[in-house]
């Protein structure tokens, strides 16, 4: 019987045999997910970069190798932080985006210049630009097209805290891109043995799951702040599944993938992780608290927020209902209240169940 020494050597030959050769990673955004996923990376051997637009956050956190957002994870030494985006790009063979959704143009505006051509980008970021109702990896792909006619787009995605990521918690991701072999080569370079990592074809799906998912936590934070219960929480998460189902569907999305990792799972945690950002933001709410003043002391984006109103536009381009999502949007912009808002759910003519 192997000793725990040697099960350990055993592992560490094995993650050393499985890292990614060759790659080198820039990392666009300083924020949970993006020094968790430089971390990960740090970890496998793999040369990591950090952009972030701050300087005096970015000197913070090459001096300190810690984030006050993530206080139980050491930053590797071998993460090297950046604010110059030319030597943060610079011999780049892969670059993430951990942008926040609303801030992705006017971040890459300035970096696109200093991409390499044939350097694919990876999507972490989950929203719905506002002003154009695009997806994150189509904003990329217009703001990098400076560098390149037609840049390789890839999204990484599923439910994933950030703070169980740096505990090394199990985990689970997709990899979706229109090119199988970028998205396989995404899923190897990200594998870690406690991070399983599958691929997929559906940008679209994996990506609007991505996105309403935030919309519903808002919600689903409403309720545990109204003290509603979990039947309520459990009903208003399978009809808001039914609604990105329905979306997804309008936009050309397979409706398996609102079943998967990507969307029922991430959904799910988003709901009913405590360290949700947008399930806290719902519960303070619920609670009687004004948004702008939750919005004025949390040091986090709330990516649902802004997302709620891009999503209602383009589920009304598309004649898409989705009374859930209108109703969080009626909350957060036209001064509805949670309960006026549960009331005119619950009073909706009844009918038979549909999902999609």
């Amino acid at each position: 019987m192997k000793s725990d020494t040697s099960i350990r050597r055993s592992a560490h030959a094995d993650d050393v045999a499985a890292t990614p050769h060759g790659e080198r990673v820039t990392i666009i955004g300083e924020g949970q997910m993006g020094i968790v996923m430089a971390a990960m990376l740090a970890e496998r051997g793999v040369p990591v970069c950090v952009w972030g637009p701050f300087p005096s956050v970015i000197q913070e956190l090459a001096a300190a190798r810690r984030s006050p957002r993530l206080p139980g994870l050491v930053i590797p030494d071998a993460v090297r932080f950046e604010h110059d985006g030319a030597r943060a790009l610079d011999g780049a063979t892969l670059v993430v985006n951990a942008i926040p959704t609303q801030f992705v143009r006017a971040a890459w505006k300035p970096l696109a210049a200093h991409l390499a051509v044939g350097v694919p980008v990876v999507s972490v970021t989950k929203g719905i630009e506002d002003e154009t109702l695009l997806r994150p990896s189509q904003v990329i792909a217009e703001a990098a097209r400076g560098s390149e006619s037609a840049r390789a787009v890839a999204v990484l995605s599923g439910p994933t805290i950030a703070a169980e990521l740096a505990l090394r918690l199990p985990a689970t991701m997709v990899s979706a891109s229109s090119d199988a072999a970028l998205a396989e080569r995404v899923q190897r370079t990200f594998s870690l043995p406690w991070l399983r990592i599958y691929t997929n074809s559906d940008v679209v799906g994996v990506e609007i799951a991505g996105a309403a998912k935030n919309v519903v936590a808002i919600a689903a934070g409403m309720v545990d702040g109204l003290g509603l219960g979990s039947n309520a929480k459990s009903a208003l998460l399978a009809r808001g599944l039914a609604e990105i189902v329905r979306l997804g569907s309008a936009l050309g999305a397979r409706p398996e993938t609102f079943f998967g990792i990507a969307g029922v799972g991430d959904l799910a945690t988003t709901c009913f992780s405590p360290e949700g950002r947008n399930r806290s933001c719902g519960e303070a709410i619920g609670r009687g608290e004004p948004l702008a003043m939750y919005l004025a002391r949390t040091d986090s984006v709330v990516e649902g927020v802004a997302t709620s109103h891009a999503l209602l536009a383009l589920a009304e381009r598309h004649g898409v209902e989705m009374p859930i999502v209108r109703a969080v949007e009626s909350i957060l912009f036209h001064g509805k209240t949670p309960a006026g808002a549960i009331r005119d759910l619950m009073g909706r003519e009844a009918g038979a169940e549909r999902v999609g």
